[in-house]
């Protein structure tokens, strides 16, 4: 027997048959919206991550007749990990659906969001856009004086010489630093290897390019990070016509589970604390580019 997707497609197959506006197929280009810090979470807040994008991007590339698949972007950066994988991802369905992925950038896609931008057959972008940081950081605090100004004694207990590496209550070891710059450098050579594969030989050969500078869309066009300055819906219709529809396709919506009758007050307090530390993480990592 049949199912439902392949009554679905044999019914669209038999429209082509048929006269007059009966028979008019418009083509679709499907749009999933990337938005907001990679691998950021917190109890009452997801992040950018695979697991909470990868149903919609399947959705997405299912669509069987459509000529393309688009992508917004809107994402500071975040998790290396996560920008990787939801990279990889959409590569892998773009490869096994034969499917053309243009990119869209709002506000900014920098470091990991340039990242899974890099993804795009083509990367499109507003003027004012922020585009680049390409790079990796790791930023902490030192609390070894306020310690010993406070009269506390913190105890650890470890197995292990290096499971304590860059303890914050602890003075800086200069070999745990330069292991930390070692992995840092390998995750950019990793991302600037990606750079020059999926750029090839438009990418400018400004000394910057992989500082970890950042750049206007306009400025990032020239510098060739991005292939043009356009907007999602005139870009699609110039492309496919102007009756091409766009439809959304969004990831599953998670209700705030915790929050719902049934559950305690003090579970829902519990729940504060991690999302405050979580947001102000978010915060930081837009308030580097103005947002």
């Amino acid at each position: 027997m049949c199912g439902a997707k392949e009554i679905f497609e044999l019914l669209n197959k038999l429209r082509s048959y048929l006269p007059g506006k009966w028979g008019q197929v418009k083509p679709v280009v499907p749009v999933v919206r990337l938005s907001g810090a990679i691998g950021v979470s917190s109890p009452l807040k997801s992040s950018l991550t695979l697991s909470g994008v990868e149903d919609a991007l399947e959705t997405a590339f299912g669509f069987k007749e459509a000529p393309a698949v688009a992508l917004t972007i809107n994402s500071p950066g975040g998790s290396p990990v996560q920008s990787h994988l939801i990279f990889q991802r959409i590569r892998q369905l773009a490869d096994e659906n034969n499917k053309q992925v243009l990119v869209f950038v709002e506000d900014v896609a920098a470091s990991g969001g340039y990242m899974i931008a890099l993804a795009g057959d083509d990367i499109i972008v507003d003027p004012a856009s922020i585009i680049g940081s390409i790079g990796v950081v790791s930023a902490g605090f030192g609390f070894t004086d306020l310690l010993e100004k406070a009269g506390i004694q913190r105890r650890v207990y470890t197995s292990g010489e290096k499971k304590v590496t860059l303890d914050p209550f602890a003075p800086e070891v200069k070999e745990d630093v330069e292991h930390l710059k070692s992995l840092q450098h390998e995750i950019h050579e990793m991302f600037i290897d990606m750079v020059k594969r999926r750029r090839g030989d438009i990418l400018s050969d400004d000394d910057t390019l992989f500082s970890g500078l950042f750049w206007t869309g306009a400025k990032a066009r020239d510098l060739g990070l991005v292939d043009g300055l356009g907007e999602l819906h005139a870009t699609i219709h110039e492309r496919y016509g102007k009756d091409t529809k766009i439809k959304t396709v969004g990831a599953k919506k998670r209700f705030l589970s915790r929050l719902l009758p049934g559950s305690s007050m003090e579970e829902a307090a519990a729940t504060l604390p991690a999302a405050t530390l979580a947001t102000l993480e978010e915060k930081s990592l837009w308030a580097k580019f103005g947002l």
